[in-house]
């Protein structure tokens, strides 16, 4: 007696069929995740203030690129990520000399480059010399002596009478300051990382259907 077995459908297709729609499935799943959790960074940032610039440092990235995985994994991550950092967690900022940090007042305007000006480069700025003036409570202060324009920045004075010279705050000086914790990246990722199973699951239903 010969006995013979056909199987119809072809299990070992249907298995690589399977694999393939899970792939696409996870892949999927992990990429709608990735875009959610750079969506929710980059709105956290603009929602405090820091500006769309920064936020446009949040970026993403999935791996394996150009193919879909069981093992699909996504990275996001900020091009600034010590601005970033410091805005999330708060710290504590003392100077690298150990003496004073300077915190430029409005008055001081901005650097060359648009970030905090420093008193050496002030100085080179203005052409003015700055004062230092001590206080047991409250910081200390480095002033000079000019005038103030149409922007409210200190400037050299050209009157010859002494019109309009004022003595300026230019620069507070304090030993240390700790910078207020603007974002929490952490909860947005806490919120998503349960919801990739269901969404796994949904992509692969739906790739089925």
């Amino acid at each position: 007696m010969h006995l013979s077995l056909n199987i119809d459908p072809d299990i070992v297709a249907l298995m690589r069929e399977e694999i393939a729609t899970g792939e696409r499935a996870v892949s999927t799943a992990v990429r709608e995740a990735s875009t959610r959790l750079k969506s929710a960074w980059r709105g956290q940032i603009t929602g405090a203030g820091l500006g769309t610039r920064l936020a446009r440092s949040i970026r993403s990235e999935q791996y394996p690129k150009g193919k879909p995985s069981l093992n699909a994994a996504a990275l996001v991550w900020s091009k600034a990520p010590v601005i970033i950092g410091a805005h999330d967690t708060g710290p504590l900022i003392q100077s690298k000399s150990g003496l004073w940090l300077a915190i430029p007042t409005p008055a001081a305007g901005k650097s060359a480059r648009g970030g905090r000006i420093s008193p050496g480069e002030w100085e080179r700025r203005t052409g003015l010399r700055l004062r230092l003036i001590y206080r047991r409570r409250g910081p200390s202060l480095l002033v000079a002596e000019g005038r103030l324009n149409t922007k409210g920045r200190a400037v050299a004075s050209r009157s010859k009478t002494g019109r309009g010279l004022l003595t300026a705050p230019i620069f507070l000086l304090v030993p240390q300051v700790r910078l207020e914790k603007r974002l929490d990246l952490a909860k947005d990722a806490e919120k998503l990382w349960p919801a990739i199973p269901k969404m796994i699951a949904a992509n692969w239903v739906s790739d089925k259907v």
